[in-house]
C-alpha cells in the first residue's frame, strides 16, 4: 500500500484511556525509539491508581503532552444531565494531572465510541472549558483499534491520508492493538508521513479558553428551563 506521494500527511498522534501499566510502557518505548511525539489523554480514575502517575510522569519527561480525558470515561458529557457531575468529570481530572498538564490545558471529550456528535459536549462543559482556559481537542481519524486489534494499522493509514492533517485516536488499552503500533508507524514512514506536535484548527473548537471554531453538532441542546 502506498499513499499518493504528492500528499504527504501530517499526523498528530494521540492515545486515549490510559495510563495502563501493561501497555503504556510499550507505547512509550516504541515512540522513544523513533523519536515520535504524542499526546496522552488520560482518564482521571486510572491516573489515581497505584503506579499510574509514574507512567504519565515518564511520558511527560520524554516530551509527550498529557491531556484530560474525563474522570470516569463513563457517560459522554452531552448525555450527562447532572451539571455538577459534568464539572467534576473535567475539573477533578485536571487536579489529578496537576503539574503534568500541558500549558494549554488539553481536554479531549468522550465520544462514546469515537462519535463526533451532540454526545460530545454539554453547554455546562463548554462553560467549564472556556472559564478554565482549556483547549478542547477532537479528532478526524479513528480506526477503532479496540475493535480491530490486528487490522487497525491499514485502516489508520487510509484515514490519515484522507484527513490530512490528521488527528489520530489510538488507545493504550490491553486489547493487543498496540502490539501492532510499529507496523502502523512503518506503513506511515514508507510514504514520508510527518508526526507533528499540535493540532489543526479544524479539530480545536476551543483553544485556551476561547471559542476558536464551530461547536455546531458537538454540543447537546441546552435543557428546557
Amino acid at each position: 500500500m502506498r499513499w499518493n506521494a504528492a500528499c504527504v500527511p501530517d499526523i498528530s498522534l494521540t492515545f486515549d484511556n490510559g495510563p495502563e501499566p501493561g501497555v503504556t510502557p510499550h507505547v512509550l518505548d516504541v515512540l522513544a525509539r523513533r523519536a515520535i511525539p504524542a499526546t496522552f489523554f488520560v482518564v482521571g480514575a486510572k491516573l489515581a491508581r497505584p503506579g499510574a502517575r509514574a507512567l504519565a510522569q515518564r511520558a511527560a519527561e520524554e516530551g509527550h503532552a498529557i491531556g484530560n480525558h474525563t474522570l470516569t470515561h463513563g457517560t459522554p458529557l452531552g448525555e450527562l444531565g447532572d451539571e455538577a457531575a459534568v464539572r467534576e468529570e473535567i475539573e477533578a481530572t485536571q487536579r489529578l494531572i496537576g503539574d503534568l498538564a500541558h500549558p494549554d490545558r488539553l481536554f479531549r471529550p468522550f465520544g462514546g465510541g469515537g462519535h463526533l456528535d451532540e454526545r460530545v459536549l454539554s453547554p455546562t462543559a463548554v462553560e467549564v472549558l472556556v472559564a478554565g482556559g482549556y483547549t478542547c481537542v477532537t479528532w478526524n481519524a479513528v480506526p477503532r483499534d479496540w475493535e480491530r486489534p490486528r487490522r487497525w494499522p491499514e485502516i489508520a493509514v487510509c484515514q490519515c491520508r484522507a484527513a490530512d492533517p490528521a488527528v489520530l485516536v489510538l488507545h493504550d488499552l490491553p486489547t493487543g492493538a498496540m502490539d501492532h503500533l510499529e507496523r502502523f508507524l512503518d506503513l506511515a514512514a514508507q510514504d514520508g508521513a510527518r508526526f507533528v506536535r499540535g493540532f489543526p484548527d479544524t479539530c480545536v473548537p476551543i483553544r485556551r479558553g476561547r471559542i476558536a471554531g464551530s461547536l455546531d453538532g458537538i454540543v447537546a441542546p441546552a435543557p428546557d428551563p
